[in-house]
């Protein structure tokens, strides 16, 4: 991300982060790029909403072996982005546990594969964010799956059946057993 300047960091939209991420991981993952750097590159890059949707699409999803072994100046750059990344998370989670059973009921073991990688990665990240911020969004939810609270709209959204629910009611019970 460049600066402006008044020191202002940019705000990427959310395909400038995608680019700028898979640029970074890139690098990192040929050495260019040390641990430390990365972190605060990443700490900028989740200060905003757009910023972190492009990053972790990129980042959960891609081949990067980022999510499969976190550095520790990353761990904390997420720790500290605070409710915002729990909650992408926490719906990362959601997502593509629901979408694993549809590949699976499909028979794309490929796309299921890829799914399941990502509510995996998901589920060791959320272990290592503020574990109170964490258990108070996943309560929220747990509680969708039955059918209550605030996040029974973004199930409905995504038309998510009963047999999704119920494995997303599994991941979610599945982060804290860990």
């Amino acid at each position: 991300m460049t600066e402006n300047t008044d020191s202002t960091p940019l705000q990427p939209t959310f395909q400038q982060a995608m680019e700028i991420t898979a640029q970074w991981l890139g690098l990192w993952e040929n050495g260019e790029l040390s641990d430390e750097v990365l972190g605060d590159r990443v700490a900028e890059m989740v200060a905003s909403r757009d910023g972190a949707r492009g990053f972790f699409v990129v980042s959960l999803a891609g081949d990067s072996p980022l999510m499969d072994r976190l550095p520790d100046p990353v761990v904390l750059a997420l720790r500290q982005a605070g409710d915002g990344v729990v909650d992408l998370s926490v719906r990362n989670l959601a997502m593509s546990t629901a979408m694993a059973l549809h590949h699976q009921r499909n028979g794309d073991a490929g796309q299921q594969g890829g799914s399941e990688r990502v509510q995996l990665r998901c589920t060791e990240l959320l272990r290592l964010l503020e574990p109170g911020a964490v258990k108070e969004r996943l309560e929220t939810l747990l509680e969708a799956t039955s059918g209550r609270g605030d996040d029974v709209v973004f199930l409905d959204r995504w038309g998510y059946d009963a047999d999704q629910r119920a494995a997303i009611a599994d991941a979610v019970l599945a982060v804290a057993e860990g």
